[in-house]
């Protein structure tokens, strides 16, 4: 297995902590391997559950603790792989936690829409969650070297770092695991859980937020375009966004006269799946969208540094009436950043109105050659 940032941290929560471990992620982004890493490196005895089967849907949704003690009876840890298909996880694990105090949990899921609902109430006090991500740009320095990773930015930028994309060599196979992954994988849990959903539709929604990169969305133009209400547009989001395919940055305001707060941008956590979206893996010498694609990837990456290193920084854009912006703002223990993301470009400072409503504030220019301290 490639190193993954995580991995000490959730191995320390499981051994130290007096609590159920919830991984979450989206398909494919190696939550299975990571979590059978740690269980074999930790030595205990694993009874592992794979949530498709019907067998261990049907014991761990039971609500009956006899039930569960005969399923895990001489076990040291419990492993629940994708645990969003068990009904009622939520009041299973709690039975669980609260029966079974001696054995150790780790419960992965692939969308924090639907276990999350069903894990927050019963589980309140008894969990610590982490995230796994497509492979952090840290990742792959680990895996190589700073000199080494910085030679696949270009690379990353169009195909993204989902595990298996980003260990194939030929650019033809990663094209073709990322469509399989865009077709089989990527909307999977949400039709499982929301019969509703027009795929077709949720999937023009993506490719509308795909151009939008780096803009603020109108929820009314979008709903506009795809001929459905601001309720469904707002609900189509919302999935997308619980299904880790989409985040949102909202307008950072300390000035409502001033700045604009009432848009939101929506950016991929993925580069790949941007552009499978768009159908569009150009080599950027050939694309005339490099500045967006370089401030989804900047973006996405500091989410996934700021999440491994359990710095729980609010992110959002900045941006004035007068038309003075900055393209991240980070808040954090009562300290803000402004921050500037350009691929290529030399230094600039940063914008008059900036300075003087938060002369507190610091400020960095995020370029290519500047990266690397940006996501450590």
């Amino acid at each position: 297995m490639l190193f993954r940032n995580i991995t000490g941290s959730i191995k320390d929560a499981l051994i130290s902590k007096d609590k159920i471990v919830i991984l979450y992620g989206a398909r494919q982004v190696g939550k299975t391997t990571l979590a059978k890493a740690i269980a074999e490196s930790l030595n205990l005895k694993t009874r592992w559950v794979n949530a498709d089967q019907i067998i261990y849907r049907d014991v761990l949704s039971s609500r009956d603790v006899n039930k569960i003690k005969l399923l895990t009876d001489g076990y040291e840890l419990l492993v629940i792989d994708e645990a969003q298909q068990i009904p009622d996880i939520g009041i299973n694990l709690k039975i669980i936690y609260d029966e079974l105090s001696q054995l150790k949990v780790l419960v992965t899921g692939s969308s924090s829409f639907d276990l999350s609902k069903k894990v927050t109430e019963p589980l309140t006090g008894r969990k610590i969650i982490f995230k796994l991500f497509p492979f952090s740009f840290s990742e792959i320095m680990h895996q190589s070297s700073a000199f080494d990773a910085t030679q696949k930015i270009d690379e990353l930028m169009v195909y993204g770092s989902y595990p298996e994309v980003f260990t194939q060599k030929n650019m033809q196979d990663k094209k073709e695991i990322l469509q399989e992954i865009a077709n089989s994988y990527l909307f999977k849990d949400i039709l499982v859980q929301n019969n509703q959903v027009n795929i077709s539709t949720l999937f023009n929604l993506l490719k509308l937020l795909a151009f939008q990169i780096g803009s603020e969305v109108s929820v009314n133009e979008l709903s506009k375009n795809l001929f459905i209400s601001r309720e469904k547009v707002e609900k189509y989001l919302e999935i997308l966004e619980k299904a880790f395919i989409i985040f949102k940055l909202t307008g950072f305001s300390r000035n409502l006269r001033k700045e604009i707060s009432k848009q939101n941008k929506y950016f991929f956590y993925d580069n790949g799946i941007r552009n499978i979206v768009i159908n569009n893996l150009n080599p950027l010498n050939l694309r005339n969208d490099v500045g967006q694609l370089w401030e989804n990837f900047a973006i996405a990456e500091r989410i996934k540094r700021n999440e491994y290193n359990r710095s729980f920084a609010s992110l959002y854009f900045w941006r004035t009436f007068t038309g003075a912006e900055l393209d991240l703002v980070e808040e954090s223990d009562g300290k803000i950043t402004g921050f500037e993301i350009k691929f290529n470009k030399e230094k600039v400072n940063p914008p008059k109105t900036w300075t003087e409503t938060y002369p507190e504030a610091t400020f960095s220019m995020i370029t290519k050659n500047d990266f690397i301290n940006f996501v450590r």
